[in-house]
């Protein structure tokens, strides 16, 4: 079986009397350890699969497997559960926190989860052991993108998810 397996999955939004469909009857598998890249239009429901998968956001219908189990079928307080000790987020703005450190905005992360690992250590394979005392303000563009990448790894999670 493969490590994502999404089946027959919709996601439809009501808007007062009007339905938006997001995503219909998608399919697909991803294997672990594989990188896969979803492409898709403006608008296509790209994001909208990438919340599901994520944990945070639920379908409509079908069924969304992951590592086995099916989390389409979960409560919120199982879907919080999941995204805490099962994904890492890279988001398209990277939320880092502007008044902490590079090594502490990793460290946050961290702290989230029993078997984080070590945020210098990460650090320094994306290439910003240099950089572990500098503030968001201080780096450029790509470095910040690079301590939203760590923190996001730091988390030790099964399944890490770029929102781009």
């Amino acid at each position: 079986m493969a490590y994502i397996e999404v089946k027959h999955e919709s996601k439809r939004y009501k808007m007062g009397e009007t339905i938006i469909t997001a995503n219909n009857d998608i399919n697909f598998t991803a294997d672990q350890g594989k990188l896969t890249v979803i492409l898709g239009p403006s608008g296509a429901g790209k994001s909208t699969l990438l919340n599901i998968l994520g944990g945070m956001d639920s379908p409509t219908e079908g069924e969304v497997w992951i590592d086995g189990t099916d989390i389409a079928t979960f409560s919120d307080r199982q879907l919080t559960a999941f995204r805490r000790h099962n994904v890492g987020f890279v988001f398209q703005f990277y939320n880092l926190i502007p008044n902490l450190t590079t090594r502490e905005n990793v460290e946050l992360a961290g702290s989230i989860v029993k078997d984080a690992l070590d945020p210098t250590t990460v650090l320094k394979q994306v290439g910003l052991g240099a950089r572990l005392d500098n503030f968001p303000s201080q780096l450029s563009g790509g470095e910040q993108q690079r301590v939203a990448i760590a923190r996001a790894l730091a988390k030790n999670p099964s399944c890490c998810f770029v929102m781009n």
